[in-house]
């Protein structure tokens, strides 16, 4: 009995997370820098969805695909990165144990459902560019909607099967997490218990699905090259611009993910740069080397921005 209530008060309540750093001075300075990219990256994943919405210039599968990926970014960069601007400014810098669970189910919502739309965007650009005559038939609105779908319940249940044991492990002790946010490798090793099996069955989960995923990308992008290599028509430079876009956000994505799936639950100093490419970084990335490298989609900008400043000249 006295067992018992003991150990009912020593169950973890809250987490604490330790951040990018302890220098006051440096957190400061990261708080403002921080500040930006996230603002950065919001608005201009948001610009975009706004931009293929309005322009029907851009009402086509492959920006519709965009667009979902713009979404999903905002969200990535969303689910942990405000708290840990605030944290910067805070000394005791902790997250309930609700909190905690939450992001770990976020992040890997968004994560896998992320993979599974770039292997959509991946399989667009192969109808596109392989099969052309038959591109409008095959990648019909409803198609579109279904690859999104299956993009987000992916991501659901790959994360509610790690939740589903993460939640009720017993954490009655450590409850210092090395990282600005909840990573689920972390939180699994404070656990009260031999976690071997649970770090395997982490491993197999994400890393299975991070392996389909990048080799049917990696497979769609070879016949789309040796395609485009063959072709002598006009498109092609077009069709090499898109595709390098595409494969550059790939490897700006999945990068991180090799490494950390390398060692996965053995911690290292780069872990944390991971974290942050991962969850502010590449949602940063995609809308400058989507826009930048699109003249449909800097056009489509263009004339939004002309048309914004034409009803404000009217008021």
């Amino acid at each position: 009995m006295e067992g018992d209530k003991l150990l009912s008060e020593s169950v973890v309540t809250e987490f604490i997370l330790l951040g990018l750093s302890s220098s006051q001075e440096l957190q400061v300075f990261l708080f403002f820098m921080f500040s930006v990219f996230y603002g950065v990256a919001v608005l201009g994943n948001i610009l975009i969805i706004l931009t293929v919405i309005t322009d029907s210039h851009l009402h086509s599968p492959m920006y519709f695909l965009l667009s979902n990926l713009s979404f999903i970014d905002v969200c990535q960069a969303t689910f942990a990165t405000p708290k840990m601007i605030a944290d910067f400014l805070n000394e005791h810098k902790t997250i309930t144990f609700q909190g905690c669970m939450s992001q770990i189910f976020f992040l890997h919502v968004f994560g896998g459902s992320e993979m599974v739309l770039l292997v959509a965007m991946a399989y667009d650009r192969y109808i596109a560019i392989c099969k052309p005559l038959h591109y409008t038939t095959i990648m019909s609105r409803k198609v579109c909607t279904v690859l999104v779908g299956v993009s987000w319940a992916i991501g659901t249940i790959h994360s509610a099967s790690h939740l589903a044991f993460t939640v009720n492990l017993p954490f009655c002790g450590p409850n210092k997490v090395d990282n600005f946010f909840c990573d689920l490798p972390l939180v699994i090793k404070l656990a009260c218990l031999n976690t071997y099996i649970l770090e395997i069955l982490v491993l197999t989960n994400s890393g299975l699905l991070s392996l389909i995923c990048f080799l049917l990308l990696l497979i769609s992008y070879a016949i789309i090259l040796a395609t485009v290599h063959h072709q002598a028509s006009g498109g092609t430079s077009k069709a090499l611009s898109t595709l390098s876009a595409h494969i550059t956000v790939v490897v700006l994505f999945f990068g991180p993910l090799i490494f950390i799936y390398i060692w996965p639950f053995e911690s290292f100093p780069i872990d944390k740069f991971i974290s942050v490419l991962f969850t502010v970084f590449t949602p940063l990335l995609n809308p400058i080397i989507y826009t930048l490298r699109n003249k449909d989609v800097k056009e489509a900008i263009r004339k939004l921005r002309n048309q914004h400043m034409g009803s404000k000249r009217v008021f």
